[in-house]
């Protein structure tokens, strides 16, 4: 298969270099300033997933150097607040043969990338293994807390197709199911993302550090209720009945086999770079207000992680 990979930041680079070990043709899309710190189009992952180098067969920066390319799959491995942008960058590559699989955190990726893209061409996963960018290129797998699940939220792709790209990175190392209801699975990670990644940022500790302290369980289960409360009036099911199975889920079986993990937005923002809160507690935070559903916790973390953000772009700045 030819496959391109648009974005080369930790979870990007997990995928180039499963696939292209595996024997697939990749390509990889990323910033100048990032591919002149690859070498030899050399690509390596560590951590639970194995170590691994591979050599891509080519790393570019302008998307015109693939004018002439068809790919079978090309993976969004951008932010969130990317998506819009990168749909618009890939979508004279998009045809009725090929497809696009979305990879970031948060809700409204699809929607955003639909504007551009049509949604028939569109993979939703939801990815809940861990990985951080050790330097351009080279990624860390820190945790894999379940298999990767893909799935198209209105239901526009052959379900024996999306077994078929299951199956196919399933077998490059990368745990990945077809699942009936995306968004259902999608929201499960948005739980767990909007809860631990900006309080561990914020508080610069790993998840496990976090249920350690009474009084930080006090706010995570406050999140949770404010969480229930707003997919309840957005009519959007999830896998827990209510929001105390949920704690109990959380508490006794999420975090055990994540507890180590440090947050995706603790890195950006110690390298001074924009996180996903938007995408994850923000967009609960306007779903709220839509249904005139309450969430303080949920707003006061917001305010507190951009605050956060903003004192560590100054401090990058200087």
């Amino acid at each position: 298969m030819k496959i391109l990979i648009y974005g080369l930041g930790a979870i990007g680079s997990v995928y180039a270099s499963a696939l292209s070990e595996a024997g697939h043709r990749v390509w990889a899309w990323d910033l100048v300033d990032v591919i002149e710190k690859i070498k030899n189009r050399e690509v390596k992952i560590t951590g639970v997933l194995g170590t691994h180098t591979s050599r891509l067969e080519q790393i570019i920066s302008s998307m015109e150097q693939l004018d002439n390319y068809e790919f079978d799959l090309i993976i969004i491995a951008l932010k969130a607040y990317d998506t819009k942008t990168a749909a618009q960058n890939i979508k004279s590559l998009v045809n009725r043969n090929n497809y696009v699989l979305l990879g970031q955190n948060g809700y409204g990726n699809y929607e955003a990338a639909s504007e551009a893209i049509p949604k028939e061409n569109i993979i939703v996963a939801r990815i809940i293994f861990g990985a951080e960018t050790l330097q351009p290129g080279y990624a860390k797998v820190t945790v894999i807390a379940d298999k990767v699940t893909i799935g198209n939220p209105d239901k526009l792709i052959d379900e024996q197709k999306l077994k078929e790209w299951a199956s196919l990175i399933s077998t490059a190392g990368v745990p990945t199911k077809t699942v009936p209801d995306i968004m259902k699975s999608l929201w499960g990670k948005i739980l767990y993302n909007s809860i631990l990644n900006p309080l561990g940022a914020i508080l610069e500790v790993n998840y496990g550090a976090l249920i350690a302290d009474l009084g930080v369980c006090s706010i995570i289960d406050q999140m949770i209720d404010e969480i229930f409360a707003v997919l309840k009036m957005e009519g959007q099911e999830v896998d827990w009945r209510s929001p105390e199975e949920y704690k109990t889920y959380f508490y006794q079986k999420l975090m055990p086999s994540t507890g180590a993990h440090l947050p995706s937005m603790l890195y950006d923002i110690r390298n001074g770079r924009k996180t996903e809160i938007d995408a994850l507690n923000g967009a609960l935070s306007c779903l709220g207000a839509k249904h005139n559903v309450p969430t303080p916790a949920n707003d006061l973390i917001i305010k507190l992680l951009k605050a956060k953000e903003q004192m560590a772009f100054k401090f990058v700045e200087r």
